[in-house]
């Protein structure tokens, strides 16, 4: 558990104390029917904080992430489709794990300025040249080449990419990477592509 999960678990504590506290001496002729119920509200509080500083863990179990296969076509990559509607990949760059919204309406892999960092890209020797159209509006652009982009078992190396300077909550996997594979599908909510 961090720092920030023990503070946060404190506060949470106190708080239910100070709560607790005040609900007992209102209460004091029924002890005994405030103690039963204390303990329930007690247990539903600690399944929330378990359940809350575990979400991450949580998550990566209900929901469907993609798989690799070999098979007569090369290798398979499957991708189900999340809850709102998009297609979702992890890529290795640089080796450091990327998250993606799949998007074949962008031309070019666009990296989110805190994924360029992560992955190695120096912000500051970058030349924002170029400009492109998000969902937020416009933002600036600069071109960068990734040493290394390994899905399952397949690397790719000097990758051209784009950096946003600008809010893009997500980086974007389009259709300069995609068009590396020889066959794209997508049927039955899952993502399918063959290379």
């Amino acid at each position: 558990m961090t720092d920030d999960n023990t503070a946060r678990l404190i506060y949470l504590g106190l708080f239910l104390l100070v709560i607790g506290g005040g609900f007992l001496i209102s209460n004091r002729h029924r002890v005994g029917q405030v103690f039963q119920q204390g303990a329930i509200w007690f247990l539903i509080f600690l399944g929330v904080a378990l359940a809350f500083g575990n979400w991450d863990r949580i998550q990566q179990t209900l929901l469907p992430t993609q798989t690799y296969v070999g098979g007569q076509d090369g290798m398979v990559i499957e991708v189900p489709r999340r809850f709102d509607g998009h297609y979702y990949m992890t890529l290795r760059i640089n080796g450091e794990l990327v998250d993606f919204v799949v998007d074949t309406g962008a031309s070019d892999i666009v990296l989110s300025a805190d994924d360029a960092r992560a992955v190695g890209v120096d912000l500051r020797d970058l030349a924002y040249m170029g400009r492109a159209q998000t969902a937020n509006g416009t933002i600036r652009t600069a071109q960068v080449f990734l040493d290394e982009v390994q899905v399952g078992e397949t690397v790719d190396r000097d990758v051209r990419a784009i950096v946003g300077d600008g809010e893009l909550g997500i980086s974007l996997l389009g259709m300069s990477y995609l068009g590396g594979f020889g066959k794209i599908e997508i049927e039955n909510d899952t993502l399918r592509l063959i290379r």
